[in-house]
């Protein structure tokens, strides 16, 4: 069978749990536990370790989805999940503008760990205050257009919008690929 290992990453309720929960063909394997930091402003659980869960494609091919906790402090996870994956998928939440230096912390941390295939998957655009695309793919250090990944705008709870995501990061990771 081959798998692909792709990780959900983001800050603290940029969609990363929800994601893997609206695709997942298994019951997802969650760590959440008692938001009991700062986070708890944003949501009452949150995950401490990791989500797994599974999407099969073909008969001999699933795609593995890993998400990774949001809080720096559990940055030690990021690094696991991250070494294995094949391709990953940023996600940030564009109405939290105080959220995009974190964002941008993960995003050289996973880089500085894997060169793999990069999507950023902007959530909650249909809020109040969400910044344009352009804007935060410059607040993320995107300014020159030609090294920068694939943008989507998606739901994070509705299956075919993360169905649309995936499709638009396959497509990238093919173009891509080093295996």
């Amino acid at each position: 069978m081959e798998i692909m290992r792709l990780v959900v990453t983001g800050t603290v309720g940029a969609g990363k749990s929800t994601f893997i929960r609206s695709v997942s063909e298994i019951a997802v394997v969650d760590t959440d536990r008692l938001a009991t930091d700062e986070s708890a402003e944003i949501k009452k659980r949150t995950t401490v370790a990791m989500d797994f869960g599974r999407l099969q494609f073909a008969p001999g091919m699933a795609l593995h989805l890993y998400g990774t906790p949001g809080q720096a402090r559990f940055d030690f996870m990021w690094d696991i999940l991250i070494r294995k994956a094949h391709a990953y998928i940023l996600l940030v939440d564009a109405h939290r503008p105080s959220d995009f230096r974190l964002a941008r912390k993960l995003l050289a941390f996973m880089n500085q760990r894997a060169k793999i295939p990069l999507l950023v998957g902007l959530t909650h655009m249909d809020c109040e205050g969400a910044w344009s695309e352009e804007n935060v793919a410059i607040a993320l250090g995107f300014v020159d257009e030609k090294s920068r990944p694939p943008f989507v705008t998606l739901n994070a709870n509705q299956k075919d919008s993360v169905v649309k995501a995936l499709i638009v990061l396959i497509q990238h990771f093919m173009q891509n690929s080093v295996v």
